[in-house]
């Protein structure tokens, strides 16, 4: 038992490589705060862009549908190693794109942060999509009758509404990205779980990895048990609207 806890548990180890380790986890953090901020902004547009009507827009429509299976069917490892591995080499976009160094990043942390908000914006469309639907349906007819076009009813009336719906399961996608953070480590970034490797390499000792599991729980298991307070307050409610309709 004791080897157990030499290996996992070597608080020598985890003292001495704190701070490397901790500030290698403010980059994941980072990448976190960036690619959610963008994939937030990007799945609304695709969710709204999914619940255009007309014929006019059904190819748009039929675009749309499509990233979204497409991308939330291929894992986001490999949309990352696709990113990193193909964009540098396509000579006909600009160099300061394809290379990207913004902001003093290396181009790694943008092509983490590109593949992230390519898979989790698909993933935060159908959230939005949910929510969306779940607008009673004469919200928008009463919109239009008072001369509102849809992209204004939408803007307006239907997309506030929805958000109000959708934070338990939104907030569910934005700790897995934020734990998804971690596979950017594939393509060389300095983040938490690449820092922790290396040390598990030169000590021959895994206490580094725990240190990096730790910092995630600290922020993933309030987040988790935000998830569980925010479901049972809306599932009160509906009980509550329930109780007070058979009244």
């Amino acid at each position: 038992m004791s080897v157990f806890f030499e290996q996992y548990f070597d608080f020598h180890i985890m003292g001495e490589h704190f701070w490397e380790v901790f500030d290698a986890f403010l980059q994941n953090l980072l990448i976190f705060v960036v690619a959610g901020i963008v994939a937030l902004a990007w799945g609304l547009l695709l969710a709204v862009v999914r619940q255009t009507p007309g014929r006019k827009t059904g190819v748009l429509r039929f675009i749309t549908i499509a990233y979204i299976d497409l991308l939330r069917a291929i894992p986001l490892l490999v949309i990352i190693l696709i990113i990193s591995g193909g964009v540098p080499f396509l000579t006909f976009i600009p160099k300061g794109i394809r290379i990207p160094e913004w902001f003093g990043k290396p181009d790694p942390f943008w092509y983490g942060v590109a593949a992230l908000v390519f898979v989790y914006g698909a993933y935060m469309a159908e959230v939005y999509r949910a929510g969306i639907e779940a607008v009673p349906r004469g919200q928008m007819e009463a919109a239009r009758s008072l001369g509102m076009s849809h992209l204004q009813a939408m803007r307006y009336i239907v997309v506030p509404q929805a958000v109000t719906k959708i934070p338990a399961p939104m907030l569910n996608e934005l700790i897995s990205l934020l734990k998804d953070t971690t596979l950017v480590s594939f393509i060389a970034f300095a983040e938490s779980t690449l820092v922790s490797r290396e040390i598990l390499a030169e000590q021959l000792n895994s206490s580094a990895l725990i240190l990096t599991a730790f910092f995630f729980l600290v922020i993933c298991l309030p987040g988790a048990r935000l998830v569980d307070f925010l479901i049972r307050r809306n599932q009160a409610k509906v009980t509550r609207g329930a109780h007070i309709e058979v009244g």
